[in-house]
């Protein structure tokens, strides 16, 4: 999409008379779609032309611009006064009222939050505890609630401002993609009250918690389900020109399914306190939901490995530890289901107890055998399957980080650096919960170590968020998810 160009120079007088103009292409100032600065064949400048009067089309110009080029090469008579065209730093253009840089506020800023609760739920659960760390976990966890009341204000006063945004959102994919961080920050922001209303409130609010938390867990459900299949369908019905291609594929093409597969995590703790029925409704329906998020990210894993090897890594090295999500929080979620068997089929097998699981009779499903059996063995199948899923997360981990330690073609900050934190916060609980399961001490002091660096992690990349936001590297026009 082509956008006017601006005039930076402060006088006429004052203009450097080297200096030319760029139009820009797709947004980029710099006419690049990589943010890479563009420095054509060098040539004698024209009369100081306006981009802006221009009649030729810039395809046109480009074309005469390398027409030129290539004839002076040939006759080795290129002028001594040559020109390179320079990107002109975001820091250093004009400032814009902040009305204007708020129609590129994006959903993609929705990252933040569930990357800040992300973080505060891992302090939550930490397996080597010291004095304060709950404490400091809960200042985080409010802190997420002030962003997520911040950044929800912002986004509703741009679909304000702009009422034909709200539509391209939704429909335009390089920020359709982003639009389920909102769930996701929910998704985390539900688990977070479950976890610091255990740690700082007294056992009997528990009562009032379970029953707001099973209200939540079936609304997010439900909400979560029927917007995934909305949103899949938006994207692959948007007009072909707007179309995502295979060798532009990352991750980022399974978050519309990611909210859904969250909703197995929060079954895990929506379901501690419930009576035993309730509580077995819950979990059932969570690992389905689990499933079918976890099967349809796996469909999209085959058709990622191949864009890579057919066209090399992604630009956005980040983006790369989303894969890292779905085996990690499925892996957790399985453990944390399979935790609360054994309360469940000995509160049902109690004496004056029906003692029935859905309608089936505790007795129907274990034979001859006694519930406690059944418990351990459900139990012992989830932490196997948790295992093996844990390693194929941990491949795509290493993979992306091997990927961003080569090198980052685009080093200037984006939105997209906050997946550096939030699919390792499901990586971190996976390896928590399975320490736990097992009683290993080396896996529970390898998930304290990512834990600390998951903390450092999040503290400096909210600090460069801050940063780019004063340097304009974000939230600018061509420099946004809108673009």
């Amino acid at each position: 999409m082509a956008t006017e160009a601006i005039d930076y120079s402060a006088e006429p007088s004052t203009r450097r008379p080297s200096a030319i103009r760029i139009p820009t292409l797709n947004g980029s100032p710099n006419g690049s779609p990589n943010g890479n600065a563009t420095k054509p064949e060098p040539e004698a400048p024209p009369p100081d032309p306006d981009p802006l009067s221009d009649p030729q089309p810039l395809g046109a110009r480009r074309a005469s611009h390398s027409t030129t080029a290539t004839a002076r090469r040939e006759s080795h008579s290129a002028p001594s006064d040559f020109v390179v065209l320079e990107r002109i730093p975001t820091f250093l253009q004009p400032s814009l009222p902040w009305r204007d840089r708020l129609l590129h506020f994006t959903f993609a800023w929705y990252t933040v939050t569930m990357s800040t609760s992300g973080v505060s739920l891992v302090l939550a659960i930490a397996p080597k505890r010291f004095p304060g760390l709950s404490t400091l976990g809960l200042v985080i966890f409010l802190l997420d609630l002030l962003f997520f009341l911040f950044i929800t204000a912002a986004i509703s006063l741009r679909f304000m401002l702009y009422k034909h945004t709200l539509r391209r959102a939704f429909t335009r994919p390089s920020e359709a993609l982003f639009v389920p961080t909102l769930m996701l920050s929910l998704a985390a922001i539900i688990s977070n009250i479950a976890e610091y209303t255990r740690l700082f409130l007294s056992p009997r609010s528990g009562g009032a918690i379970s029953r707001f938390l099973e209200v939540a867990f079936w609304s997010y459900l439900v909400v979560t389900f029927l917007l995934s299949i909305l949103q899949y369908h938006l994207l692959f019905t948007v007009k072909a020109d707007r179309r995502l291609a295979i060798s532009s594929m990352t991750p980022a093409w399974i978050l519309p399914i990611f909210p859904v597969m969250l909703a197995g995590t929060i079954a895990g703790g929506a379901a501690k306190n419930l009576p035993a029925e309730r509580a077995v409704s819950v979990l059932a329906a969570g690992l389905a939901a689990q499933g079918l998020g976890f099967l349809v990210s796996a469909f999209f894993y085959a058709t990622y490995l191949g864009r890579l090897m057919a066209h090399g890594l992604p630009v956005q090295r980040p983006g790369m530890f989303i894969a890292v999500g779905p085996p990690s929080f499925t892996c957790a979620a399985f453990v944390a289901i399979a935790a609360e068997m054994p309360r469940i089929f000995a509160e049902l097998s109690a004496p004056g107890e029906v003692g029935k699981v859905g309608g089936i009779l505790v007795s129907d499903l274990t034979g001859q055998g006694d519930v406690a059996t059944l418990a351990a063995g459900i139990r012992v199948a989830a932490v196997v399957s948790g295992v093996f899923l844990w390693g194929l997360s941990f491949w795509f981990f290493t993979s992306a980080v091997v990927a961003v330690a080569a090198g980052m073609p685009d080093r200037k900050f984006h939105l997209s650096w906050w997946s550096f934190v939030f699919p390792n916060v499901g990586f971190t609980i996976s390896s928590i919960r399975i320490g736990n399961a097992v009683g290993s001490q080396g896996v529970l002091w390898t998930s304290t170590v990512m834990t600390a660096v998951l903390f450092v992690a999040w503290a400096f990349i909210l600090f460069r968020c801050v940063r780019a936001v004063r340097k304009r590297e974000i939230v600018w026009p061509g420099h946004d998810e809108d673009a």
